[in-house]
């Protein structure tokens, strides 16, 4: 598109990260804009799972982990063997919902990321019903194969948009609000308090 940048028509399948089950098919466009700024992208999914059951997925996690007794703490997760210890595979699976904003965000035409690892996890307390935990997730970044550190804090309640604000070692530690503006699921792929890191 002149003067506004390259926009490209997708057409692809989703599948659940855990079971390698079909999620759906999407249509989406995206709109890499000539400035410095993230891609556009107007996206239209049909789910293989119905509402009803995402939302019973997206509480059976959140159960999971208000039933901890003690703060949820963890690191290098996956280990350096691609194990996941079973008490913390919801934790990983709010890191792979919410470092999927980053990634996003910080998406070009010519650069694109995946999330390598959690190499620390820490779960804040709260007084509401909201659960809160900050991250530090290693980005790995296409084609430079550069390894980038981030730190994330995410919360979520489910039926609410889950909320991200992060900061990458390359990006001068500014601070940035990566959160959806719908709700979304934690489960098969959050109120914030504004707090500084």
């Amino acid at each position: 598109i002149p003067d506004s940048g390259h926009k490209y028509y997708l057409q692809f399948t989703t599948e659940d990260y855990r079971t390698g089950e079909d999620a759906g098919s999407c249509l989406a466009t995206v709109l890499y804009p000539k400035t410095k700024s993230p891609p556009v992208v107007n996206i239209k999914c049909t789910d293989t799972k119905d509402q009803k059951q995402i939302q019973e997925e997206d509480n059976r996690l959140y159960q999971k982990i208000r039933r901890q007794t003690k703060p949820i703490t963890g690191n290098n997760i996956p280990d350096s063997y691609g194990n996941i210890e079973p008490a913390l595979e919801p934790v990983w699976a709010l890191a792979v919902a919410g470092s999927s904003y980053m990634m996003w965000e910080k998406s070009t035409e010519n650069l694109g990321y995946f999330m390598a690892q959690v190499k620390s996890v820490k779960q804040w307390i709260r007084k509401d019903n909201f659960i809160e935990f900050d991250y530090t997730v290693l980005l790995h970044e296409i084609p430079t194969q550069e390894i980038i550190s981030c730190h994330m804090r995410l919360t979520w309640l489910p039926g609410h948009p889950l909320k991200v604000k992060y900061f990458c070692s390359s990006e001068n530690q500014r601070l940035e609000d990566g959160s959806g503006m719908e709700s979304g699921s934690a489960a098969g792929i959050l109120d914030e308090r504004g707090a500084n890191f």
